[in-house]
């Protein structure tokens, strides 16, 4: 190709373009339903012809009407009681014929439409929860509800009128014949009528995507904002940001509502002007048709079949109309949606099992990015089988993310980690998901009772009753008013820290794991408890821990201390004998100093 004339293309190329690119965009959309659900919307395909077969055969009854009835009454005041009886029977049919027709379009369509909702937010569901961690790290929860909800109801809204649409251009089809049956000049009419439809389709088309599309992304703006002062209700409350709060609120709803402002407007033009397209032919259509009934080249009859064919146009056009308004925002809405279902899922799709027993850790030249920044540098080290293993590090030392790498929440950039002697990407799912768990210092627990919380559906409740009893939240849970039964608040706000984090350990535990990965997970229990729930999880069970600590405690129970510092391994070996490192004596004697406080 050679260059281009101009340094940038007309702006109404470029609207046809990205006109053209919205209508094959559209098409894909629509293809996907088809195939998923041929059968429903074949059905309601069949229903929507059938309207538009009986629309146009009760124009044609009510010519035969007005010529052999209505005409003849004025003339001589005869009429032909038979003929009476056959346009009765046919009018009825016609009319069965068009009801018949709105229910199987309607009832069949709504299936599809849902059916395809259905599909489209499970699959979004389950891809949420396939991708890694990193995933939904970079994007704000409101976003990915949003996606879940309002994008896919939106995506499928295009749909609704897409049986009655793909019919329009067969009543517009028949209509036109019908017209040239009629009279050439009438028909004129209406095939000068019908580009006019197209054209005006092309330039709403074009111009409504963008706006449309900063609208949608707008609503995520709104949901996210929204979902944070949510879950941030405490902080807002403690700290007296509720102000600050409906300010952000309101200045996401203000830019949602500019966009939506703008979309509004574009379709306050587009909407009127689909609606007067018929009755301005059917006025013109008046004008003309009654010329050539005096001129006796048209019969009172075929006025009114003209007539009534331009008046079946009136709601299906405006029908078409709603179909080429939904289409742009449902076209952007699921660009969105399969822009996060293009996001690569994890790759956990191993086949070799763990050996049993504790598991070992050997990690080797482990580098870990998080947002384009190298977190860890080549880390180096080794758990032997059956260790308690203290990882302790300054604050940024790279401590849970070595903890999330471990347990296969990250992908490295570079290195290795072997569980057990299994490369952790070679071991299936369900043998990972069994034997290695990890509990998190903020503990997440589900608005249900804490023996749901802890088996999970999975557990027996002599499971859960060991689970608690092992996890130092057998009395507490005990004094509930309706022990393991008690149902938590969201997140398990009804519950302290401490309790919250017992809880989530005893929900690790019910599976009875080999490898258990806490990232300072009993960093809100008494420091007594703490080593109570550790030295039970020595007898309790006969596996490997690797635990992210900061108390001297807790440090000094383990059998040997990896020392990291700025995403490196410095040191490793048992507590006594890194104390003899001037920056790791300093380390723990500070977290001494500040668990005194």
């Amino acid at each position: 190709m050679g260059p281009p004339r101009s340094s940038a293309p007309s702006s109404q190329a470029r609207s046809l373009t990205d006109s053209d690119h919205l209508w094959r965009r559209g098409a894909r959309l629509i293809v996907r339903s088809l195939r998923a659900y041929p059968g429903l919307h074949a059905l309601a395909m069949a229903g929507a012809m059938g309207f538009v077969a009986a629309s146009i055969g009760g124009a044609w009854v009510l010519r035969a009407a007005t010529d052999n009835l209505v005409v003849p009454a004025f003339d001589d005041g005869v009429v032909d009681g038979g003929e009476v009886l056959v346009i009765v029977v046919l009018v009825v049919a016609v009319s069965v014929g068009r009801g018949v027709g709105v229910i199987f379009r309607r009832w069949f369509l709504s299936m599809a439409e849902n059916r395809t909702q259905r599909d489209w937010r499970r699959n979004l569901v389950h891809h949420y929860l396939d991708v890694p961690l990193r995933f939904h790290r970079e994007r704000a929860a409101g976003t990915l509800l949003a996606h879940a909800d309002i994008d896919l109801t939106t995506a499928t809204m295009v749909l609704k009128p897409l049986a009655f649409s793909v019919s329009v251009l067969v009543l517009v089809l028949l209509a036109v014949v019908t017209l040239l049956m009629i009279h050439p000049l009438i028909a004129t009419l209406g095939i000068v009528l019908f580009p006019l439809l197209v054209g005006l389709s092309r330039n709403y088309t074009s111009r409504v995507e963008q706006p449309s599309a900063r609208a949608q992304a707008a609503v995520g703006e709104v949901s996210s904002v929204a979902h944070e002062s949510f879950e941030g209700a405490l902080v807002v409350k403690t700290l007296g940001l509720e102000d600050a709060e409906v300010a952000r609120l309101k200045g996401a709803s203000e830019r949602l509502r500019q966009e939506r402002l703008v979309v509004g407007r574009i379709r306050a033009v587009f909407e009127p002007t689909i609606d007067a397209l018929p009755n301005l032919g059917v006025v013109l259509l008046l004008l003309i048709g009654s010329w050539l009934v005096s001129e006796g080249s048209a019969t009172p009859g075929d006025l009114v079949l003209a007539a009534v064919v331009f008046g079946l146009l009136a709601t299906p056009l405006r029908v078409f109309g709603f179909f080429l308004e939904e289409l742009p925002r449902s076209v952007v809405a699921l660009d969105r949606v399969d822009e996060v279902m293009a996001a690569p899922i994890e790759d956990r799709d191993g086949e070799q099992t763990l050996p049993e027993g504790p598991l070992d850790v050997r990690v080797r030249g482990l580098v870990v990015h998080y947002e384009g920044y190298e977190v860890l540098h080549g880390i180096d080290a080794d758990v032997a089988a059956g260790q308690t293993v203290a990882v302790v590090g300054s604050t940024g030392a790279g401590k849970t993310t070595l903890l999330e790498a471990v347990a296969g929440l990250l992908d490295p950039v570079a290195g290795s980690i072997q569980v057990g002697g299994r490369d952790v990407n070679e071991v299936s799912a369900a043998d990972w998901s069994r034997d290695v768990s990890i509990v998190f210092q903020e503990s997440f627990l589900f608005t249900d009772s804490i023996a749901e919380n802890v088996g999970l559906g999975r557990a027996t409740a002599a499971d859960i009753a060991w689970a608690l009893q092992v996890a130092g939240a057998k009395r507490f849970v005990n004094a509930l008013p309706h022990g393991v039964d008690t149902v938590v608040g969201e997140r398990g706000a009804t519950l302290s820290g401490g309790q919250r984090q017992r809880v989530a350990l005893a929900r690790a535990l019910a599976q009875r794991p080999r490898l258990l990965l806490l990232d300072d997970a009993t960093s809100a229990v008494d420091p007594r408890v703490e080593a109570e729930i550790l030295g039970a999880l020595h007898q309790a069970l006969d596996m490997t821990v690797l635990i992210v600590a900061h108390r001297l405690s807790t440090i000094a129970l383990a059998d040997a201390v990896v020392y990291v510092d700025d995403g490196r391994v410095v040191a490793v070996g048992p507590h006594e004998d890194l104390l003899g490192r001037e920056d790791y004596r300093a380390l723990v004697t500070a977290y001494e100093q500040g668990s005194n406080l």
